[in-house]
């Protein structure tokens, strides 16, 4: 029976030859990650009412990056919980103010194609980009995956997007996703499995893949898969994973998928998605002149290292506009170290923006740089909801790397692609 690469991945965790969607069955989680937030604090009375302990702490990735830095009481009171289930659990794998979990997981080499991974974060699709099945559930869930290790599912329908072609010069994973929110919607996925496919989501480096299964979430979906290659590997090798682990994943030839969108990259231009929904995406043309407070460079969808070497491509030698606030928060710390070491966030601090924490920050609403007022931002994150970055007054449009940074060079939202060489505009 040829197979999706979803359906081959339960199928595995099941213990099953086969499985079709629609069918309900339990599988075997192979890892779960846990952050502070939804994490520890929730799930730690439920497994004590139990009286039980975690099932497998090799199995459990447990990552600080909400209530970070921790500078209030309740920010210190989490912390101390989620440091204190780490011990008492014998949980070795727990990476303490590293960075957002959903870069962290990958770069320390948690992921490898074929695996069923639990996450307890919107956002842990994110995962697919290694041809692994990553899926969020809630605390509930999470105690129950902690106390026994497995979970059901329901076989899901595959949605395939196919993107023919290459990206021009300034445009990015981003854009990708921001047209396809405005084109399928924000149920677009309809709670299936969106597998990516094509040229031009082969010719992206991971972490450019990351961003497209990252935001599968903003399409509906439960997961977002990319069948595994050579480049997937050279990543992974990278993080430490040995070579005879990594296989190359992919769908069988004849599976059959409920629907297939096919979209031409080489015609794809900045987009900007304004407020208060991802949605609400069109090209930066349509956005461009308005004028901007903050620029945000932020977030597991904006602020991975190829992130910041896109926002600086375009800020180097230049600085922000007056009266504009660029902030930037690189996605983990070990990324910004290496912008760091090449200069790539020199660059960026050259311009004129302040750093802040390696965490989620902003981007949900966390610590003391939440959005005031009628501010008006521009921002590199996933999500621009009403509210969820500050002031349910603020207006946040969202924009790739590039478009943030040439919007906070020209205090306006702007096409990024006259500040880069060989752009086509």
């Amino acid at each position: 029976m040829d197979m999706t690469l979803a359906e081959k991945i339960i199928a595995r965790a099941a213990g099953r030859q086969s499985v079709a969607p629609g069918e309900i069955v339990t599988c075997a989680v192979d890892l779960a990650m846990i952050h502070d937030s939804g994490g520890p604090r929730r799930v730690e009375p439920i497994l004590r009412r139990l009286g039980v302990d975690v099932w497998d702490p090799a199995k459990v990735v447990l990552i600080t990056d909400h209530y970070v830095p921790a500078g209030d009481d309740e920010s210190r009171t989490i912390q101390a919980i989620t440091r204190r289930f780490a011990a008492n659990q014998g949980i070795a794998n727990f990476y303490d103010q590293q960075g957002i979990c959903h870069v962290v997981l990958p770069e320390r080499g948690h992921l490898r194609p074929g695996m069923f991974v639990v996450g307890g974060d919107s956002h842990s699709p994110t995962g697919g980009a290694f041809a692994a099945y990553m899926f969020g559930i809630g605390a509930t869930e999470m105690a129950g995956v902690l106390a026994t290790g497995e979970i059901w599912v329901r076989v899901p329908d595959t949605i395939r997007i196919e993107w023919t072609g290459r990206l021009n010069p300034g445009v990015s994973a981003k854009d990708m996703m921001l047209h396809l929110c405005a084109q399928l919607g924000m149920d677009g996925g309809k709670y299936q499995a969106v597998e990516y496919i094509g040229e031009a989501v082969r010719a992206l480096p991971m972490q450019e893949r990351m961003t497209l299964s990252n935001m599968a979430a903003e399409l509906g979906a439960q997961a977002g898969l990319i069948e595994a290659d050579d480049t997937t590997a050279t990543f992974l090798e990278s993080a430490g994973v040995p070579r005879d682990r990594i296989t190359n994943l992919r769908s069988d030839e004849g599976s059959r998928v409920a629907e297939h969108h096919v979209f031409d990259a080489s015609v794809l231009s900045p987009q900007v998605a304004a407020p208060h929904s991802p949605a609400n995406a069109a090209p930066v043309e349509q956005h461009a002149g308005t004028k901007i407070d903050v620029a945000y460079i932020g977030a597991c969808t904006g602020a991975k290292l190829a992130d910041l070497r896109m926002a600086a491509e375009v800020l180097r030698g230049r600085n922000v506009a007056k009266g504009v606030e660029l902030i930037c928060a690189p996605a983990s710390l070990r990324d910004q170290e290496i912008a760091r070491s090449e200069g790539t966030l020199g660059a960026i601090l050259e311009a004129g923006a302040s750093l802040i924490a390696n965490a989620c920050g902003i981007c949900a609403g966390y610590g003391d740089n939440r959005l005031g007022e009628n501010v008006v931002a521009i921002s590199s994150t996933a999500r621009n909801f009403k509210g969820r970055m500050g002031a349910a007054s603020s207006q946040v449009y969202l924009g790739s790397p590039y478009t943030t940074a040439a919007s906070a060079i020209e205090g306006r939202i702007a096409d990024p692609r006259p500040y880069l060489k060989g752009a086509r505009q």
